[in-house]
């Protein structure tokens, strides 16, 4: 009688036991399905202007996974295409400041992702080719930018002041039969320096002996070449010797009596018998 007791409460425990392992078994093989390495949904993006000295920022992207899920970052400098791409050294935050080695190249970023069961990368496309650092504003001193060389009339401000100092015609002779003459006039600023850009205004005084030309700007010479007609009030006297003319040289925006600008009376020979 004891021993037929005993045998169905063994039984019993057998069955538990193969129960109980069964159902952990289940939640076991359950965990395991929803544990997922990471996986790219949205390839990541680079924002900030491609120039150097800006900043670039990279966007992770979107991915699935189980979380928590973290991201390490290498930049990539590429060809102006894209391609050729070499991982940078050092470059290894969601954040790159450009450099002038980059200039004239694309720049990508690789993401990855890593969580605890696997990791996985992904590229974004390139940004726009990198241009280079704009160029500093030139020092200026006295209105004048500090170096030698040709001067840029925008770079000009008071107290510095335009100069025209030297002039040309051709013939170099004006008779009473010359139907053309061309004019040429220099402008020089800050201690003798070449000025470009300035603008260059003649007319014959007294008015209407000879056309008057478009305004000209100088070029890097600090030369501005006018060309202009006779006209029926030349010449202005019987024996006239000179051809006195007005000569403005100013700076686009100016006030008309005021600014950079510098005027000057110039004349050239005339020959009434030649």
């Amino acid at each position: 009688m004891s021993l037929r007791r005993r045998w169905p409460v063994a039984v019993t425990i057998a069955v538990l036991a193969i129960a109980i392992g069964s159902v952990l078994g289940s939640v076991r093989i359950g965990s395991a399905a929803t544990n997922a390495a990471p996986s790219n949904q949205s390839p990541p993006t680079i924002s900030g202007t491609a120039q150097v000295g800006s900043t670039l920022t990279a966007d992770n992207g979107t991915w699935s996974g189980t979380t928590p899920i973290t991201y390490a970052y290498q930049w990539r400098r590429c060809g102006d295409d894209g391609g050729s791409c070499a991982s940078i050294s050092g470059a290894t935050n969601s954040t790159y400041v450009l450099k002038g080695v980059d200039s004239a190249n694309t720049l990508r970023v690789r993401v990855t992702a890593k969580n605890s069961s696997g990791s996985s990368s992904s590229t974004s496309v390139p940004t726009a080719v990198v241009k280079a650092a704009p160029a500093a504003p030139p020092t200026v001193v006295n209105g004048c930018p500090v170096g030698t060389g040709a001067i840029d009339v925008a770079a000009l401000a008071p107290p510095a002041r335009l100069l025209i100092d030297g002039q040309q015609v051709a013939p170099p002779s004006i008779s009473r039969s010359t139907g053309d003459i061309t004019t040429r006039f220099h402008v020089s600023a800050c201690s003798g320096r070449n000025v470009t850009g300035a603008l260059v205004y003649a007319t014959a005084v007294p008015f209407n002996q000879f056309s008057i030309a478009a305004t000209t700007p100088t070029g890097a010479d600090g030369w501005a070449t006018l060309t202009m007609s006779q006209l029926s009030g030349y010449p202005a006297a019987r024996h006239q010797q000179l051809l006195a003319m007005f000569v403005k040289a100013s700076k686009t925006g100016d006030p008309t009596l005021g600014g950079v600008s510098t005027s000057k009376l110039i004349s050239f020979p005339v020959n009434l018998n030649g």
